[in-house]
């Protein structure tokens, strides 16, 4: 059973809402979250039940008693997983390709979240049920490196931090044709393409800000191995960016295009994904604060693309 927690409103706390107290003390919740248990009625007020607009008063006494956290809706599965680092607070892999991450309409099984669940036997539950946190997402195709918390306290730091821009995260992409620079910086606005809804594009007034800084890696026969790093993390955001500014990822079956040269067209047809990989992942571990970092490399059949384009052949 989690521990209760005992808080008494101070002087200069006086008029504040009970949901604004509780978010100002250092729990390792959400204010939506504090709002939500407290609408649960895991909060009370000197002995009653309150709602979260409730103006407190000095003195109060405050308890806060979380449930235990029930079992997952998720399955635990039997499913591989190249571990890069494990403690009793997170976990992070190398994710490979074809491996969703979160379990949904189209794939209630076989995920990501599934295979934690079935490593994990450690979780000490997020929201109330003892499941992984997942931080970031990868796409299904995407291969390298994803960081889970396994307790609420870890999420919500490590969510500060990629919400914050402060992790350090590079991907590696092989891209359709010849960059024109060998370095360069997207900065465009974002947002979901208004008639086709499941894709996200540049092309609009409005949206979200999104960044993506980049370098030519190596020149390949028709096409170019980049270094992609991102100061935003929008869904699908290296995909969009390079394919509106002309240089789709090469195998990408959602925004790219057949390539002009027929090594890179063959290539693709072999690879049958997008050619991008989560290289590096660098954050501040929320717990013990060290400096966490890691890398893996190209995954086999992106690195035989590459190394086909290379020779000039397939």
């Amino acid at each position: 059973m989690p521990p209760r927690q005992v808080f008494t409103v101070g002087p200069g706390a006086a008029g504040a809402r009970l949901d604004q107290f509780l978010a100002a003390q250092g729990l390792p919740h959400t204010r939506s979250q504090i709002k939500r248990r407290i609408d649960e009625g895991e909060v009370r007020v000197n002995g009653e039940v309150a709602k979260p607009a409730h103006k407190l008063r000095a003195g109060d006494r405050i308890e806060f008693t979380p449930p235990p956290p029930a079992a997952a809706a998720a399955v635990g599965e039997d499913i591989p997983l190249r571990i890069l680092y494990e403690d009793a607070h997170l976990i992070v892999v190398d994710k490979p390709a074809g491996l969703v991450v979160h379990p949904a309409a189209g794939h209630p099984a076989g995920t990501l979240v599934n295979a934690l669940l079935g490593h994990c036997h450690d979780l000490a539950g997020i929201g109330h049920e003892l499941r992984p946190g997942i931080v970031h997402r990868l796409d299904k195709n995407t291969t390298g490196v994803l960081v889970a918390a396994k307790d609420e306290p870890t999420l919500v730091g490590l969510q500060a931090q990629f919400k914050g821009h402060t992790t350090r995260r590079a991907y590696v992409a092989l891209v359709d044709g010849a960059l024109p620079a060998d370095a360069g910086r997207f900065v465009t606005r974002y947002g979901r393409d208004a008639r086709h809804r499941q894709r996200f594009t540049t092309r609009l007034a409005g949206g979200k800000p999104a960044v993506t800084n980049w370098r030519v890696l190596e020149r390949l026969r028709g096409a170019t191995l980049v270094e992609a790093r991102l100061e935003t993390g929008r869904t699908h955001q290296i995909r969009v960016h390079f394919r509106e500014h002309g240089h789709p990822v090469v195998g990408d079956p959602v925004y790219g295009r057949p390539a002009r040269d027929p090594c890179v067209r063959e290539v693709a047809r072999v690879l049958g994904r997008p050619a991008l990989h989560a290289r590096l992942l660098g954050f501040v571990h929320p717990v013990t604060q060290a400096a966490l970092e890691f890398e893996t490399p190209i995954p086999a059949d992106m690195q035989a693309a590459i190394d086909a384009l290379r020779r000039g052949a397939p």
